[in-house]
């Protein structure tokens, strides 16, 4: 299985530099056409996205949460850390049901 990042530009190019192929994008248009593209390959695993980038598309994103293949987790974008955002603690307990 492969990770892939959708999101920011700083964000896709750092995942780049470890070789983890993404998209940049700023748009919901650009956002839906990534998602489409990497759910239909079958060998992605992962997708990591920028908190910024999901509000485009808040109703698909959080849909695509209850799947558990891909599965999908947000990242700060480039404002850091929303106040609102879960810390890793939550989020990895949300992903593996085993509370740290």
């Amino acid at each position: 299985m492969h990770l892939h990042v959708i999101g920011h530009q700083n964000a896709v190019w750092g995942f780049a530099l470890v070789g983890v192929p993404g998209k940049i994008v700023r748009t919901a248009a650009e956002l839906h056409a990534a998602l489409d593209a990497v759910l239909a390959d079958t060998t992605v695993g992962i997708i990591i996205l920028t908190d910024d980038v999901a509000a485009l598309a808040h109703e698909r994103i959080e849909a695509l949460k209850t799947h558990s293949v891909p599965l999908l987790i947000e990242i700060p974008g480039p404002e850091g850390p929303r106040p609102d955002s879960p810390d890793i603690g939550a989020v990895l307990q949300q992903i593996t049901g085993v509370r740290l």
